[in-house]
């Protein structure tokens, strides 16, 4: 991880670029890094590979509001999350980008714990995903 603070959605995206470029992904993946309060990002990358035909997490999964209650608890005492979806194709945002975000942000929101700006990527684009993104999936 770099030692880069991240106080900022450009800065975060420089980040996960810095991570990820050159795009080009086989698989499905939710890539996550918790922040300090101060906008270090921990040493570590979490990656958790998505089986194939899993369409959305569910924001409610124990083991995914256990991992950030964790994280914030004891390995980053009141930091923040960032999420990163990444998949193979190519293309702008779609409705699946759009879903997974609103459940990152729902999990998030579930445990408790502070969310920056959701990302997604595919094979090439690196883009943000923000609140009123998903806000379009309702209407």
């Amino acid at each position: 991880m770099t030692d880069e603070h991240i106080n900022s959605q450009a800065d975060l995206e420089r980040v996960w670029r810095g991570l990820m470029e050159p795009l080009g992904f086989t698989r499905t993946s939710l890539w996550i890094v918790f922040l300090h309060p101060d906008g270090r990002p921990h040493k570590t990358l979490i990656e958790v590979p998505v089986p194939d035909g899993r369409l959305v997490p569910d924001p409610t999964a124990p083991e995914l509001l256990d991992l950030l209650a964790e994280w914030t608890t004891d390995q980053v005492p009141g930091g923040r999350v960032a999420f990163l979806r990444t998949r193979p194709g190519r293309g702008g945002l779609d409705r699946s980008d759009r879903l997974w975000a609103a459940a990152l942000y729902a999990a998030a929101q579930v445990a408790g714990v502070p969310c920056e700006v959701v990302h997604a990527a595919n094979d090439d684009r690196l883009v943000p995903v923000p609140l009123d993104e998903i806000d379009s999936l309702s209407a």
